[in-house]
């Protein structure tokens, strides 16, 4: 087998997940590998994503290095992948998933979300995070924030915030973990969808999509598939306040959903319990009723404020 060109950002997390992908990839296949990172639309703007078109412009010039042949396997962060997948590629492998839980980084040990003082400056640059702590602590000053994961745990002292809010993966990921001092547990805060989770991407039908096969994780892959399910229904990605987690308990799959108003003030939220072979169509159909719930008219509203 010739080498395998793993297309990847140019981040410190994205280089950790792409060598981590590669190192399977070699034990796995017995296959060399070769980094081919890229500066994708996302990494060079630093206003607002949800104004021009969210986290999937950090996946649109890596799916095009696979289109073109510059690269064979493309490797990204799950939760910023837009719903729809394009038909000439797949996702061939979820590996197994870190934790999908948000932490608090503060600057006062033993801090957590529910302690922070009345007013205190919170960062954050997730518009899923900032509606669900609008509505939990209406009191603090969310303060937006961009970067890549250590540029937003220097911005905690630069821009004087009193905490910031990001993934615990990311940080568990670049052997920061210290720095967390809450893991906010999914009833207080729900994660995006497939957070914590990779995503391995290849072009559709050729030997190497069966080959990476051999990379995935089945409970992750069908966690990551029915939340993806229930973000494709809504129509939605990271531009507007979804999220959505899914649990294997026994033989079940146990997934919980969630729409809210970017002001935090509007929502509705479900849950349903399905066979794990039901898995697609309980994201499908939980997403359905949640839009029925209201979720279609708070979608729309978000929308509309970010035009």
């Amino acid at each position: 087998m010739s080498r395998i060109r793993i297309a990847t950002r140019g981040s410190d997390l994205a280089l950790w997940q792409a060598r981590h992908v590669a190192s399977a990839i070699e034990a796995k296949l017995g296959a060399q590998t070769e980094l081919v990172p890229l500066k994708t639309t996302g990494d060079r703007l630093q206003g607002s994503l949800a104004k021009v078109g969210g986290k999937g412009l950090f996946v649109k010039e890596i799916e095009g290095a696979l289109l073109e042949g510059r690269a064979d396997v493309a490797v990204h962060s799950a939760k910023d992948l837009p719903a729809k997948d394009p038909a000439a590629l797949a996702f061939v492998a979820f590996p197994e998933r870190a934790d999908p839980r948000d932490a608090l980084v503060s600057r006062t040990p033993g801090a957590s979300l529910a302690s922070l003082p009345r007013g205190a400056r919170v960062g954050t640059g997730s518009v899923r995070r900032t509606a669900q702590l609008r509505r939990l602590r209406p009191d603090l000053e969310i303060v937006p924030l961009r970067g890549n994961v250590p540029t937003r745990l220097r911005k905690l002292d630069e821009d004087d915030l009193d905490a910031i809010v990001l993934a615990c993966a990311g940080l568990d990921r670049l052997a920061l973990a210290a720095a967390i001092v809450e893991r906010i547990e999914v009833e207080t805060l729900l994660p995006a969808v497939a957070q914590g989770a990779l995503a391995i991407q290849a072009r559709a039908g050729e030997t190497l999509a069966s080959d990476l096969a051999a990379l995935d994780d089945a409970q992750t892959h069908t966690r990551v598939v029915v939340e993806r399910a229930f973000q494709a229904r809504l129509g939605a990605d990271c531009n507007v306040p979804v999220a959505a987690h899914a649990e294997l308990e026994a033989q079940d799959v146990w997934l919980r959903g969630l729409v809210i108003a970017p002001d935090g003030g509007e929502r509705v939220k479900g849950e349903v319990r399905v066979p794990q072979g039901e898995a697609r169509d309980a994201g499908d159909a939980l997403a359905a009723r949640l839009l029925e719930e209201g979720g279609a008219a708070i979608l729309s509203r978000a929308r509309e404020g970010k035009a």
